[in-house]
C-alpha cells in the first residue's frame, strides 16, 4: 500500500491508497457519502484531484483497487489488458492523459486503437478531473459502431430504445405503445420490454409477439425482453425467437453475484445467443444495463467509489462485444444520485468512460419521483448527450413508465434531439421509416409524415 499526498493552502492531505485518492477525488454525490468514502470537504476533494492528476497511468496496473485474488472482475481487467495498445499513453500521468485526450492527437482512429489498452480505473480517474465540457468534447470524438439488424453508433445518428412497458404485460397495451413509438420514428435501437412477470411462459409470449411485429412489418430492428440471462438461455433452448440477450451487470464479483450471475453464466448466454444467428448485419447481440450505486446497494463495493465501480462494469460488458450498453443513470434513486446536478454529471461520466473503453453507450436519462430532479434536468442531459454523440436513448409514452414508475425520455424528446441537432435514426431504420411514409424528407431534413400509414391504420383498427 502506498502513501499519496498533496498540499493545498499550507495543509498536506494524505491518502492511504489509490482507492482512497480515487474516492475522495470524485465530484460530490450522495452515494459516496452514504458509503463513507467521499471527501470531507471541497478542499480535501481538490487536494485529492490534484494528487490524482500527478499519478502515472501505469500505477493502475500495479495497484488493484480490489485485490486480484478476491475478484473475478479485477482478474478480467488485468488479464485482458493490451499493453501494446496502451503504449502511446503509457508514459503519461492522469493529468497528462486528460491533456492528451483534449488535444488533436486524440481522434477517432487513435481513440479506437487505444481502448483495449485502458483499464476502467484509468478511465474513471481521468473523468474525475474533467469538466462537463471535457467529458462532452472527448466523447463526441469517439464512435463505437455495432451491428445486428441495423447499424448503431454512426456519426450524425442517434437511436432510441422503444420501451413499451405495461404493468400487466397486456399484449394490446404493449402493441399500442409500439405503434405510438414507431409513428414518432422510435425503435431503431430495439423494441425492449421490461416484463412485469419473469415466468418463462410470459417471457416467451412477449418474445414471439415482438418477433411477429418485426417480421410482419419488415422492420430492420431487434427485440429484447429484459429478463434474467438464465431465462433467456432457457427460452433459446425452447426454440423461442430471441434477438438480444439481456443482463444487468455491475463492477465487482460480489455485486454480480447479487444479480445471480458471474462471467461464466454471461459467457453461456452469449454463446446461446450466437447459436441462433438471427443478426442479418452482424453478431453484436448482448444488451447490458448498469447504474452508479448498484455495487453499494448490494454491499459489494469494497470501499471503492460508485463511479469507479460503474466503470469496472464496463470491463465486464466489453468482454462480450455488446450491441448496446445502457447506463440507467437516475433509476437507483437519490440515495446514490441526489439531484439533477449529480444525475447530469454521472450520466456524462458514464458515457465518456464507456466510449473511451470501446463500448456502444446509451443512457436512460431518468429520475425517480422522490429525487430532487425534474424534466428540465433531463432536457439538459439529453441535449448534452446529443452533442456528445450518444448511441441511443429511451423512448417511452409521455416519458412516464407506468410499470417501473419512474420518469425518463419520451418519443417527442427523441424528435426534439434529432430536429435541433440534425441527428438521424440508424440508416437501415431511416430507410424503412421513409418507405412507410412515417418520415419524409423536407428541405434536407426529416419530418413526420402527414397521415397514418395504411398497414398501421389496419393494426390500430384491430386494437380498438
Amino acid at each position: 500500500m502506498s502513501n499519496y499526498s498533496h498540499t493545498v493552502g499550507g495543509h498536506t492531505w494524505r491518502f492511504d491508497s489509490l482507492r482512497e485518492v480515487m474516492a475522495k477525488a470524485s465530484p460530490a454525490r450522495s452515494g459516496d457519502y452514504l458509503a463513507g468514502v467521499a471527501a470531507g470537504s471541497d478542499v480535501e476533494r481538490v487536494a485529492a484531484q490534484m494528487c490524482l492528476a500527478e499519478i502515472p497511468l501505469k500505477r493502475f496496473l500495479d495497484e488493484a483497487l480490489i485485490p486480484y485474488e478476491q475478484d473475478e472482475v479485477t482478474r478480467l481487467i488485468i488479464d485482458s489488458h493490451d499493453r501494446a495498445a496502451f503504449a502511446p499513453v503509457s508514459h503519461l500521468t492522469v493529468g497528462g492523459f486528460r491533456d492528451w485526450l483534449l488535444g488533436e492527437a486524440a481522434n477517432e482512429a487513435s481513440l479506437r486503437a487505444l481502448a483495449p489498452g485502458l483499464t476502467p480505473e484509468m478511465a474513471a480517474a481521468v473523468s474525475k478531473i474533467m469538466r462537463v465540457q471535457d467529458l462532452v468534447l472527448v466523447a463526441q470524438k469517439i464512435r463505437v459502431v455495432t451491428r445486428f439488424r441495423n447499424t448503431q453508433g454512426l456519426r450524425g445518428r442517434m437511436s432510441t430504445r422503444l420501451q413499451p412497458n405495461h404493468p400487466t404485460d397486456e399484449p394490446a397495451g404493449i402493441a399500442a405503445s409500439i405503434l405510438d413509438g414507431l409513428l414518432y420514428g422510435n425503435g431503431d435501437a430495439m423494441l425492449g420490454i421490461n416484463p412485469a412477470s419473469d415466468s418463462i411462459a410470459a417471457i416467451s409470449e412477449m418474445l414471439r409477439m415482438l418477433d411477429g411485429i418485426i417480421q410482419r412489418y419488415e422492420i430492420p430492428t431487434q427485440a429484447c425482453v429484459l429478463t434474467h440471462v438464465t431465462t433467456s438461455i432457457e427460452a433459446i433452448n425452447r426454440g423461442v425467437p430471441l434477438d438480444l440477450v439481456f443482463q444487468s451487470i455491475a463492477g465487482t464479483e460480489a455485486a454480480n453475484a447479487s444479480f445471480g450471475i458471474n462471467l461464466g453464466i454471461l459467457q453461456e448466454g452469449y454463446e446461446a445467443g450466437l447459436s441462433l444467428t438471427r443478426g442479418s448485419l452482424g453478431n453484436n447481440l448482448m444488451y447490458f444495463e448498469t447504474g452508479q450505486g448498484s455495487a453499494l446497494s448490494a454491499g459489494a463495493h469494497h470501499g471503492v467509489d460508485q463511479q469507479t465501480c460503474e466503470a469496472r462494469a464496463y470491463a465486464v460488458a466489453r468482454h462480450f462485444k455488446p450491441f448496446l450498453v445502457n447506463t440507467v443513470v437516475g433509476f437507483i434513486g437519490p440515495e446514490y444520485l441526489y439531484n439533477g446536478k449529480q444525475i447530469i454529471r454521472a450520466g456524462l461520466e458514464d458515457h465518456f468512460c464507456g466510449k473511451l473503453l470501446g463500448l456502444p453507450m446509451g443512457c436512460d436519462i431518468c429520475y425517480t419521483n422522490h429525487a430532487e430532479a425534474d424534466q428540465d434536468d433531463m432536457d439538459t442531459l439529453l441535449t448534452l448527450f446529443g452533442v456528445a454523440g450518444i448511441n441511443f436513448i429511451m423512448g417511452i409514452p409521455g416519458s412516464d413508465d407506468v410499470m417501473l414508475n419512474y420518469q425518463t425520455t419520451s418519443f417527442h424528446d427523441a424528435l426534439y434531439a434529432r430536429q435541433t441537432m440534425g441527428l438521424k435514426p440508424a440508416p437501415e431504420f431511416e430507410d424503412w421509416l421513409l418507405r412507410m411514409d412515417i418520415l419524409r424528407q423536407h428541405d434536407g431534413r426529416l419530418e413526420l409524415g402527414r397521415q397514418l400509414p395504411a398497414p398501421f391504420r389496419q393494426a390500430l383498427e384491430q386494437l380498438t
